[in-house]
């Protein structure tokens, strides 16, 4: 706030107001200068109001494992890409989300670091709020779309390379807890405040839990590219249901995983376990056709996007704002738990919670408009619309 000027604070009045850790009722949340204020029951007469009856107010949500939008890839490399995919997010009711990589070369991964630090702090929509390393350290049985040419052990010395070029903002890493060198890695980097993940793996129930005791605490997809749940061997499912005070990733887009298998998920993980993503490449908010995610040609129709090669699954198309409304209509979530799973979860899972995934008087009033059924109506980042349906 400048000296000698007087701020004038806005008022959203809504039916419902989606906090953290409670749901406030009907009235009023005050805005100023881009960032929350209080919630109150009443304001005065002439006071300025934005008028959202009927609808509710909830957190801009945050995607924390997300390849590419609108037509661009974080693999191409590309600033305006990613300014543009900052810019089209919001229509997915995302405000924050972490840029994510693909196993590639360790230059390739270098200069796409260097890439994102430059875009970093001047997105005019969705802020980028840290870098994903979906690879290179993972195992090539359940590799997905993921290139193993380029798949090794995990090496500090690189990473540190990596986190220079990035400027810090490399906020996650995945790997697979098979490969050798991985408890002094994943000790030494969370010490840096650096989540580890785990995923694209064929580990068994104790190579993950290992992993967990020296600090790894993210599922990467759950269900997707891993080792299943067997009775004798449980394996990297297994380990996912039974392992406390980790967060497993979750894509419910209803291609990735059955509705029925991301309900026994919330069961065993519990609601404050499950991040909601979307695993999004370049197709997503696109009409269907040929695309590329990374380096592999990708077909994309009803719903889902498919290796050329294969048919495998590549990634997603889902916007996450339809996830969160899909494990409503689903049945296997309250409107508070899954807004919470789209928001503050993701948002916690990688310690960025005090930056975005909540509505808390001081910090940026990052949120969206949403109507009875749970449909994006309107997304605002600090304070100012930037999507109107």
């Amino acid at each position: 706030m400048k000296e000698g000027i007087t701020i004038m604070a806005t008022y959203l009045k809504a039916d419902r107001f989606y906090y953290a850790h409670e749901t406030k009722p009907a009235g009023y949340l005050e805005l100023v200068d881009g960032r929350f204020g209080q919630w109150t029951e009443s304001v005065p007469s002439a006071a300025q109001v934005l008028d959202y009856t009927g609808y509710q107010i909830a957190p801009g949500l945050v995607d924390t494992h997300i390849h590419g939008y609108a037509g661009h890839d974080v693999m191409d490399n590309s600033a305006d890409g990613l300014r543009s995919i900052s810019q089209r997010l919001p229509e997915a009711g995302v405000t924050s989300f972490l840029p994510t990589t693909l196993t590639a070369s360790s230059q390739q991964l270098e200069d796409i670091c260097a890439t994102i630090a430059d875009v970093a702090g001047s997105d005019k929509g969705a802020k980028i709020q840290g870098i994903y390393f979906e690879g290179p350290y993972f195992t090539e049985k359940y590799k997905g779309a993921q290139n193993s040419a380029y798949m090794k052990d995990p090496s500090l010395e690189e990473f540190k390379g990596w986190q220079k070029a990035a400027k810090g903002l490399i906020k996650k890493i995945a790997l697979a807890p098979e490969r050798q060198g991985v408890e002094s890695f994943v000790s030494a980097v969370t010490k840096d405040g650096v989540t580890v993940a785990l995923g694209h793996s064929n580990a068994t129930y104790a190579e993950a839990k290992k992993a967990v005791a020296a600090g790894a605490s993210v599922w990467v997809h759950a269900y997707n590219g891993m080792r299943g749940l067997n009775h004798r061997e449980p394996g990297m499912v297994g380990a996912v249901y039974h392992i406390p005070q980790t967060y497993a990733e979750l894509i419910c887009d209803g291609h990735h995983v059955s509705p029925v298998a991301c309900d026994i998920l919330m069961q065993q993980k519990g609601y404050d376990h499950v991040a909601l993503i979307t695993d999004c490449m370049a197709a997503g908010g696109q009409p269907d056709g040929d695309y590329l995610l990374g380096e592999f040609p990708v077909v994309v129709k009803d719903g889902t996007a498919r290796l050329k090669d294969g048919g495998n699954l590549a990634g997603s198309i889902l916007k996450l704002k339809d996830g969160l409304k899909n494990v409503v209509d689903w049945g296997i979530a309250s409107p508070e738990e899954a807004v919470r799973m789209a928001s503050y979860i993701p948002a916690k899972s990688v310690g960025i919670e005090d930056k975005c995934g909540q509505i808390k008087a001081g910090r940026p009033a990052d949120f969206i408009v949403l109507d009875k059924d749970l449909n994006l109506r309107v997304t605002y980042v600090d304070g100012e619309e930037v999507f109107n349906k």
